[in-house]
């Protein structure tokens, strides 16, 4: 690990992530130790601390800091739960830095959830709605954290499951790339 990416990552938490009100101290400690620059092609590794999205994979990018800093703050993960990471493979290293136990889904069906019930779901690219196969894997008292985007802005959803059923919250403002095989239907509206 270079210096310049420690320093980096420091300056990531301190000037992207704290000042986007992330005040869990729990994920903080964890996002000032996980490098994100090995989550990323070699010739791409400056730019992993950088207040923008990165390709990890072709169609597939680590959210900005600020964003999944955020997202996974309103989730409120803790040690010993259970997290699925959909095409998240940042969110998945911070996970497990908390202590979770982390099942990765990045394949070409992000739909084909298994391994039971999750408390934590996380998915760093944006859909225009959460599929029903992620929802439904929620264990009692679950909570999912995606952005749902169907025009040039979308908004961070955290879905909880309680005994009654599912409900959905909007949480902050986001723009990640839109993952591969979730279009957005058009339609006609006035």
């Amino acid at each position: 690990m270079s210096s310049d990416f420690a320093a980096a990552r420091l300056n990531m938490v301190e000037s992207q992530i704290r000042t986007a009100d992330v005040t869990d101290l729990p994920l903080q400690d964890a996002l000032r130790v996980v490098p994100r620059e090995n989550l990323v092609p070699a010739g791409k590794a400056y730019l992993a601390y950088a207040d923008a999205e990165v390709e990890y994979a072709p169609g597939r990018t680590l959210m900005r800091p600020r964003d999944i800093g955020k997202l996974l703050q309103n989730l409120k993960p803790r040690a010993g739960e259970k997290a699925l990471a959909i095409a998240a493979p940042y969110a998945a290293v911070v996970l497990e830095t908390m202590g979770l136990q982390v099942t990765r889904l990045d394949g070409d069906d992000l739909t084909a959830v298994q391994g039971g019930e999750y408390d934590v779901i996380v998915c760093e690219g944006a859909v225009p709605k959460a599929p029903a196969s992620w929802t439904g894997a929620l264990a009692l008292n679950g909570r999912l954290g995606v952005v749902e985007r169907e025009g040039p802005v979308g908004r961070a959803a955290i879905y909880a499951r309680a005994e009654d059923g599912v409900a959905r919250r909007a949480a902050f403002d986001s723009t990640p790339s839109l993952l591969a095989g979730f279009p957005v239907e058009t339609g006609f509206a006035f």
